[in-house]
């Protein structure tokens, strides 16, 4: 009897050792470069929505197997804006946590949370000048591996909120935009 217990408790412990080691480690280093696309919302009454377009690059490091931090920045442009001849441009540079699901073989997505600054021009959200403002992302995406250090984001979907003043006040307010981004992971 003691024996058949001892014998389930080392296969217990060999499966256990098996499954740990065969789960997906993290990479120490993830970086980002693609396409990515806002769908920007002025905050303003009677203004309609518009896209940007332009890229992101990112630097995630990873603390662990599933908690990492991110350094994300982006460069988008419109030159046409509401075909008001008006051309804006807007950046981003966010920074903030990760938490990504690395149980699959190939496919691991993520979500994270990212804080910082975005800087507009005037034409960008109809703002009074340049400004920098407060800016948030809260989203996910996934990556799918190909090779052990390239892999691609299929996609990539955000909520990204700016707080820019806007109007002839100068008031600030809240908008409420979209960033969806697809490009290439390098995984260190």
């Amino acid at each position: 009897m003691k024996s058949k217990l001892w014998v389930s408790l080392v296969a217990v412990l060999l499966f256990s050792a098996v499954s740990a080691y065969a789960q997906e480690s993290a990479p120490k280093l993830d970086v980002f470069a693609g396409y990515s696309y806002v769908q920007a919302n002025p905050g303003v009454t009677g203004v309609d929505s518009f896209h940007l377009h332009g890229g992101s690059a990112s630097a995630a490091y990873n603390i662990t197997n599933w908690l990492g931090g991110v350094a994300d920045f982006g460069g988008y442009t419109n030159g046409n804006i509401l075909n008001s001849g008006a051309s804006g441009t807007f950046s981003t540079y966010l920074f903030g946590p990760r938490v990504s699901y690395r149980h699959y073989h190939r496919i691991t997505p993520f979500g994270q949370v990212l804080f910082g600054v975005a800087h507009a021009n005037a034409a960008a959200f109809g703002t009074t000048g340049t400004q920098n403002a407060f800016a948030m992302t809260a989203g996910g995406g996934v990556d799918y591996k190909l090779y052990d250090h390239f892999a691609i984001r299929p996609f990539q979907a955000e909520y990204l909120m700016t707080r820019f003043g806007v109007g002839s006040t100068a008031a600030t307010q809240t908008q409420n935009n979209v960033r969806i981004s697809t490009g290439f992971v390098f995984r260190f």
